[in-house]
């Protein structure tokens, strides 16, 4: 599939695609991915970021395991007693929810998965994410515009400890998400977020911000 130019194009296609085909990725293409993943702004530019490329099977169906008993205990449940979210219709919740289940069954199938850790001194805390959730949508964008479908999940962490030994993580090293990778089943097209009127504001909380409403 041709590379994407237009950073705006790409962004406004980059679906979280959870239907993969286990066909193998070249390494040249990972490579570029993590090379973007590694431009992005980071706090005080310590580069604490570490990223695990993961093809090894047994690596991957081990960690499956807590994944898909996270689905089962959390994730299944709670789309089954919930409501589309505003502006969703139940059609669409449901493909979403087809989509979560066919990624629980085939999450380690997924041929390259990176897991995206930060090195810490301490417990994760709440501003820990500003230094490694940037990489991790240059990433995203970067393989979208190779032709490749991935999407980030953060589910492992329901079962953090049990996972990131299954992942063989050090002491002093944590996931902040896995980013299943593959070429795509399904077709890249525009994203549905709704309007920005609904979600910023002007000067004051609640107050329509004017150029929202243009375009």
């Amino acid at each position: 599939m041709p590379e994407g130019t237009d950073v705006f194009e790409i962004m406004h296609t980059t679906r979280a695609m959870r239907r993969l085909k286990p066909d193998p990725v070249p390494d040249e293409l990972i490579r570029r991915i993590l090379e973007a993943g590694t431009c992005a702004a980071n706090g005080g530019n310590f580069q604490r970021w570490r990223f695990l490329v993961i093809k090894d099977p047994a690596i991957k169906k081990a960690v499956q395991v807590w994944y898909k008993k996270a689905y089962d205990e959390v994730i299944g449940p709670r789309y089954a007693s919930s409501a589309p979210p505003p502006g969703v219709t139940a059609e669409k919740y449901r493909r979403q929810h087809a989509a979560v289940e066919y990624l629980t069954e085939h999450f380690h199938e997924a041929p390259v998965w990176i897991v995206c850790c930060l090195e810490e001194s301490g417990p994760p805390n709440r501003w820990s994410g500003a230094s490694i959730y940037p990489a991790v949508q240059n990433m995203l964008l970067a393989a979208r515009a190779l032709g490749l479908g991935a999407t980030l999940t953060t589910r492992h962490l329901l079962f953090e400890r049990e996972a990131e030994a299954a992942l063989g993580l050090p002491p002093g090293v944590h996931s902040y998400a896995i980013l299943p990778i593959g070429w795509p089943m399904g077709r890249f097209g525009p994203v549905g977020r709704g309007n920005l009127s609904e979600f910023v504001f002007g000067d004051r909380w609640g107050e329509p911000w004017s150029g929202a409403a243009q375009g």
